[in-house]
């Protein structure tokens, strides 16, 4: 025995639904697509196209939430409450913890922050939706630079240090953190014919950055020293 769906829908309802419905999912993915920008220039894994789904989902949920419920239902936002129920699980999946560090929390709080904008459009609030993407943006791009470069702002940086004699290289490295009171966090450890490489991590903000680089160049063991930024951070 067939069931039939509790909801029916005529061509020309379902015609009339969609060319309401059809800005209002192209300005999700437009806002979207402007915070996934920001965040693929920064090689993080919700990128472009993860921001402009989210956004345009919780856009179409939004919108199915109150057309599902039908006029005689006074709960017309049930749908769209359980939005921010599931993007809190998609942003736990992005949030990884180490041993000495929390990464992905930016991430997270993108896509949550998203979801809302989506939602927003989903509404036909599309003034409120683009402030709100403008904000997220300049917090992204323009504050995220701001604390990099202030002295308050620690972030991880990995150094790799080479030279020919390992154990008077390992010696000076340990006499340059012993003084600045920072803890040897070895990342990898190998050789190359003979010359003998290490690479670590350290999280401090830019000037004590800047220090450590000098000290560890300054040293006689040390043939060569190099310090990149930490694709993984937010």
């Amino acid at each position: 025995m067939l069931t039939t769906l509790p909801t029916h829908f005529s061509t020309i309802e379902q015609i009339a639904f969609s060319q309401g419905t059809t800005t209002r999912m192209l300005m999700a993915c437009a806002m979207g697509g402007v915070v996934g920008m920001e965040r693929e220039w920064r090689h993080k894994a919700s990128g472009l196209r993860t921001n402009m789904l989210i956004c345009m989902g919780a856009a179409l949920f939004t919108m199915l939430s109150a057309v599902v419920a039908g006029d005689a239902s006074p709960n017309k936002a049930q749908i769209a409450s359980n939005i921010v129920q599931g993007i809190g699980f998609l942003g736990a999946g992005l949030i990884l913890h180490t041993r000495n560090r929390v990464l992905g929390l930016t991430s997270a709080a993108t896509v949550w922050v998203v979801a809302a904008v989506g939602m927003a459009c989903g509404a036909g609030l599309y003034v409120e939706a683009a402030i709100a993407t403008l904000i997220v943006y300049c917090a992204l791009r323009f504050i995220g630079m701001l604390e990099s470069r202030s002295r308050w702002k620690r972030y991880p940086m990995l150094y790799e240090v080479r030279g020919s004699d390992e154990e008077t290289m390992f010696a000076d490295i340990l006499a340059v953190l012993d003084r600045e009171h920072v803890r040897l966090n070895i990342v990898e450890r190998d050789k190359v014919g003979a010359l003998a490489r290490v690479t670590f991590t350290i999280s401090a903000s830019s000037v004590r950055h800047k220090e450590l680089l000098t000290k560890l160049i300054a040293s006689d063991a040390t043939a060569r020293v190099v310090a990149f930024r930490d694709e993984e951070e937010d």
